[in-house]
């Protein structure tokens, strides 16, 4: 019998988004190898959402200068300095779920002698074990499906689930700690939470017009504060959504650009519902369990839309949607003809559900 590793490291992928679809991978992962140390390689930015879930044991940060006019020689040395930090931890295998070429050198440069990842970006000669990309239709579409498939050609998930969940299972403290923050800031409760913007272009962005009519129904009808949430080049597009409803005679508080992740995560746990673009605040809204309304446009849902039992997606059916570009070509038509009435019901709907369901006993 093949010895199971003792010590994991798992590289995490980039980017909010991905690390929050990647979760059920993480999960099966701790599943598999309840005794092994499990250490998260990952980016600054990301590394909060790992902070309290049980599969990490450790979390190191990975942030080294990139390969570009120069930097070649730092970029170098910091690639071979955690290196040497990774191989004083004398890790048995390394997961990758990150793509890049970047994330096999930084592994094999450690000595990790296992290495486990996808057969692209040209490393496959870095890797122990590299496995085939699966063929377009040979798994669900979903990019939760793509790092579980993984996990089942290394051999380590034995089939992939029928239906699909995302959870943080740290949402409960994080629900705790974030109305504690409410609370000493004076701020009541219930808040819904809207995030208005999206990166990687402007088309993944409804109409700043449109969040603030959506979040003004809802507050007048559930009495409640309207939280703004973005990143800090987000924050004048928090700040034009938040005058717009105070205009109305609401409480609307700019957040954008003045929390962390992990102190975002806890803000957006405490939320009574939450409004967003296809974005990772999305993702992390829905992981949580908070009744999350999503509106997309030029992106697919059914590739990386939110996989939580409270989150509901409003789109208007276009002829050029999903096109999956960042900036739109013509008149933004999937996203102009979404109207805040629509989104405004399906939040509703999502809380009266919320409201008459109740679990089985056990």
């Amino acid at each position: 019998m093949e010895s199971q590793p003792r010590r994991i490291l798992i590289r995490a992928t980039n980017w909010v988004g991905d690390a929050v679809m990647s979760l059920p991978a993480l999960g099966a992962i701790r599943d598999h190898f309840p005794n092994a140390h499990i250490t998260v390689l990952a980016r600054p930015w990301v590394a909060g959402l790992y902070r309290h879930e049980p599969f990490a044991d450790e979390i190191i940060l990975y942030e080294p200068a990139p390969f570009r006019s120069g930097l070649l020689l730092k970029a170098c040395r910091d690639r071979i300095a955690l290196a040497g930090v990774l191989r004083a931890r004398a890790f048995d295998c390394a997961l990758l779920l990150q793509n890049a070429f970047d994330a096999a050198l930084i592994a094999a440069l450690a000595g990790i002698p296992e290495r486990i990842g996808y057969a692209r970006d040209l490393r496959s000669p870095l890797l122990t074990r590299a496995i085939a990309v699966p063929r377009p239709g040979a798994i669900p579409s979903h990019e939760s499906f793509y790092y579980l498939e993984l996990l089942r050609r290394a051999g380590w998930l034995d089939r992939l689930p029928d239906s699909l969940t995302i959870e943080l299972r740290s949402a409960p403290r994080a629900r705790a700690a974030g109305l504690a923050r409410l609370a000493a800031e004076g701020i009541a409760t219930p808040v819904i939470g809207v995030s208005p913007g999206a990166a990687f272009g402007s088309a993944k962005r409804w109409l700043p017009e449109g969040f603030a009519a959506s979040a003004c129904t809802l507050a007048e009808r559930l009495g409640a504060t309207v939280a703004l949430h973005g990143s800090a080049s987000e924050r004048e597009l928090c700040e034009s959504v938040r005058a717009m409803i105070e205009a109305r005679g609401l409480r609307a508080v700019n957040y954008a650009g003045r929390t962390t992740l992990e102190e975002f995560i806890e803000r957006a746990a405490a939320c009574r519902l939450f409004l967003s673009n296809d974005s990772g605040a999305m993702h992390i809204a829905s992981a949580l369990g908070v009744p999350t309304v999503a509106v997309f446009g030029p992106t697919n849902p059914d590739t990386t839309g939110p996989a939580g039992p409270w989150a509901r997606i409003v789109r208007h059916p276009v002829e050029c949607a999903p096109c999956l570009l960042r900036e739109c070509p013509i008149d933004h038509r999937c996203m102009t003809r979404v109207e805040d009435e629509t989104v405004s019901n399906a939040a509703l709907d999502l809380i009266q559900l919320a409201v008459e369901w109740t679990p089985e006993p056990k």
